[in-house]
């Protein structure tokens, strides 16, 4: 369960053509978000299965996979610590949350953050203070920010909406789309659990939300309902 054999397993089910068609998918080219990265080309169902049979892989071969510059070995790495946060005592659990947020400068595509800040932030925040979440959200750095928003999608499916909303509401003015999809996409997910809570904000803020944010956010309104919402904008 190390590292190293991590990556021979994700090696031997690498291909060329998927590798190149992750690199157009995930915007590497010069200038765009995922600018750099590296793709060998394993379909996700593949890496899941791997992580599962690296159960227990101890948490600094872990850390020494999502510090590798190719994609896949940091999803990998992901994967392998929700896994391990499930199971693990409060200690441990403190210790991958940690490791997690000492290495967010490889969490950098929005599949990683997708996949991990739910598991590795929201519920270690559960019973806890949330200010990480403004500091996060406050981040020069996009993937900080996407993590401080989707960190929220735990709080939802407890039925917790307010550290959503004051995310949500902090990112409005949020230059990038990343940001804005993430953020229409929780605000979208409140809604689905009480749509009172999400025309509420609606009503304060939707005159000021990025364009994109607004359409995700109500992406599941009747037509005539989204139609209202989006001449707002106009």
């Amino acid at each position: 369960m190390t590292a190293a054999n991590a990556k021979k397993l994700l090696n031997a089910l690498a291909t060329p053509e998927r590798a190149a068609a992750a690199t157009r998918f995930f915007k590497t080219g010069p200038g765009e978000y995922g600018e750099g990265d590296v793709f060998i080309g394993v379909p996700v169902p593949m890496v899941r299965k791997i992580a599962r049979e690296l159960r227990g892989m101890p948490l600094e071969e872990a850390e020494a996979l999502l510090q590798s510059p190719i994609h896949e070995d940091r999803l990998l790495a992901l994967l392998v610590m929700v896994d391990a946060a499930k199971k693990a005592s409060p200690k441990d659990f403190t210790a991958i949350h940690k490791l997690y947020l000492k290495n967010t400068r490889f969490v950098n595509n929005w599949d990683l953050v997708d996949t991990s800040a739910p598991a590795l932030v929201g519920v270690y925040l559960f019973d806890k203070p949330r200010q990480l979440l403004v500091t996060l959200a406050k981040s020069t750095d996009l993937w900080e920010r996407r993590i401080a928003i989707v960190s929220t999608q735990h709080f939802i499916r407890k039925d917790q909406f307010d550290d959503t909303l004051k995310i949500a509401k902090m990112l409005l003015k949020d230059r990038h789309d990343l940001i804005h999809k993430a953020t229409g996409w929780m605000l979208r997910e409140v809604g689905d659990r009480d749509e009172a809570v999400l025309r509420a904000f609606l009503a304060d803020n939707a005159a000021k939300m990025p364009r994109t944010t607004l359409r995700y956010a109500i992406e599941k309104f009747p037509p005539d309902v989204r139609r209202a919402y989006l001449a707002m904008k106009e």
